[in-house]
């Protein structure tokens, strides 16, 4: 096995997506995810090398600001596991 020069090594471009048999299937799902979550992740907020006790009240508002699309997405799901067998039991009940 080649392990080339290590002590500087030469880097070549970054991995490619695999290709994929449903393009418009991963269409959808990357317009999904870029509808849900446009925002980077703010890392500022983090401070790994800090031991940290409490986050400040604009840091909570800008992570539950990151956090909007998944809140939002979840509320609705369980909204639709409420109201679904609800729906259906009415329409068995009262027919």
């Amino acid at each position: 096995m080649e392990l080339g020069n290590i002590s500087k090594p030469t880097y070549g471009p970054g991995p490619e997506a695999p290709g994929s048999s449903t393009p418009g299937l991963v269409t959808m799902a990357h317009g999904f995810l870029r509808v849900v979550q446009p925002n980077p992740l703010p890392v500022e907020l983090f401070n790994f090398g800090q031991s940290q006790s409490e986050f400040k009240q604009e840091d909570i508002h800008e992570l539950l600001l990151y956090e909007l699309g998944f809140l939002v997405c979840a509320a609705i799901g369980i909204l639709f596991i409420i109201l679904v067998p609800l729906v259906g039991c009415c329409f068995c009940c009262c027919r």
